[in-house]
């Protein structure tokens, strides 16, 4: 059976009851058309990155490169070609790195706290995501006039938005992404004219600008447009993250009354626990490189294999009570890297998990402090349903704030 409707249907949930009817952690079906297996669990998330088994070429649907990553990106490289291409997103992760960008997320968000003051009522998740914006341009040297604030916001937020849209929404994506992408290559023509840049000295934006490739070329300029905004997008993505943190806050209140006062890591838990409980993207894909067998299924060289990061991050195995926010649980997390995958498994270095999961807990981190520690607000009565058929998911009203 096919399940592309099945997930525009359900959603996030649709495989996981699957896997839980069927007690098994390897699904077939066809999604558009095609033959695919999805695995779940920490063993199916160990295969999946098992980079003799799988590789990334060619298992991303064209509709995902033309909205959410683009063409050519580190997210569809393998081997060696995959290997230097990560390492030079990896070198923006140094501590110092990502501190700097922390501070920028931090200054703006307080300058902004005075005009939430003025206003009747805010909406986080926009505010977040503009701040967002500038706060990744900032920190890889993307140049952002005030005046193109909102309309640079706008195009990221789509990029991010149309991932599991159809209709309009996956075409508001292609058109910012082809919109996005120029942008970029403007400043990266503009860069590589002057050449005045040290790779060394440079910054993100001149470092990608400058690289060269195993043949010592120059990276096309519209492979860097699609790096940098493999950078500057998931930035702005945690915007859904810090929302669903207010919420978790709000229905929660016991840990804001907590995280005010003096506690031992608290904040690192709750953010861990934001991550695992609420749907942020649902799969990653990846084909077969040679056939092999697991739990009784073959896998065929070619097929097309999802690994599902919702399931696994709710399996019961090794997430007791999945379905109940409870921070504390990360005190005892044996800190696996294929059991808690909220974006992808295994080494950051060498296999395909998220490059930026350190900025992700840090800015989120940040809000936390930031929401219980700097400021006082209401929340009025709204829309706050998770609706689970919408990928990517975010609450109805997107959180609105009464900012004291």
């Amino acid at each position: 059976m096919d399940s592309t409707l099945g997930i525009l249907r359900e959603g996030y949930p649709f495989f996981q009851k699957k896997f839980e009817k069927q007690n098994t952690d390897v699904l077939k079906t066809r999604l558009l058309l095609r033959k695919t297996l999805v695995v779940r669990g920490e063993e199916g998330a160990e295969i999946f990155y098992d980079q003799q088994k799988f590789k990334r070429e060619g298992a991303t649907p064209s509709r995902f490169k033309k909205t959410l990553f683009g063409k050519k990106g580190v997210q569809g490289l393998d081997g060696k070609e995959h290997v230097v291409r990560k390492k030079l997103f990896m070198q923006c992760m140094s501590r110092d790195s990502i501190s700097s960008l922390q501070h920028h997320f931090e200054v703006l968000w307080r300058m902004q706290i005075p005009e939430w003051r003025t206003k009747e009522e805010i909406v986080l998740f926009d505010e977040v995501e503009k701040i967002l914006t500038q706060a990744g341009c900032q920190w890889v040297g993307v140049p952002l006039p005030e005046k193109d604030i909102r309309l640079r916001t706008n195009q990221l937020s789509e990029l991010i938005d149309s991932s599991g849209g159809v209709g309009l929404r996956h075409y508001k994506g292609r058109r910012a992404r082809k919109k996005a992408e120029k942008w970029i290559e403007a400043l990266v023509d503009k860069i590589r004219k002057e050449n005045k840049q040290n790779p060394e000295e440079a910054s993100i934006l001149g470092k990608f600008s400058l690289h060269r490739d195993l043949n010592g070329k120059l990276l096309d300029k519209k492979i860097v447009a699609v790096e940098i905004l493999n950078l500057i997008r998931p930035i702005v993505a945690i915007a859904r993250y810090i929302v669903f943190s207010a919420m978790a806050l709000h229905e929660h209140p016991q840990y804001y009354k907590r995280l005010r006062g003096k506690h031992e890591n608290l904040d690192l838990y709750f953010v861990q626990e934001v991550r695992r409980f609420y749907p942020f993207f649902p799969f990653v894909a990846a084909m077969v490189k040679e056939k092999f067998s697991w739990n009784g299924v073959s896998f065929k060289k070619g097929r097309r294999v999802l690994l599902d990061l919702y399931a696994t991050n709710h399996d019961e195995r090794n997430w007791t009570n999945a379905g109940i926010f409870y921070p504390e649980r990360f005190a005892d997390w044996d800190g696996s890297a294929f059991n808690f995958i909220p974006q992808g498994g295994g080494d950051h270095n060498h296999n395909h998990r998220c490059a930026g999961e350190w900025i992700t807990i840090n800015i989120t981190r940040a809000a936390i402090n930031l929401l219980v520690k700097e400021m006082d607000y209401e929340v009025p009565k709204q829309d706050l349903q998770i609706k689970m058929s919408r990928i990517p998911a975010i609450p109805g009203s997107r959180f609105r704030m009464n900012i004291q």
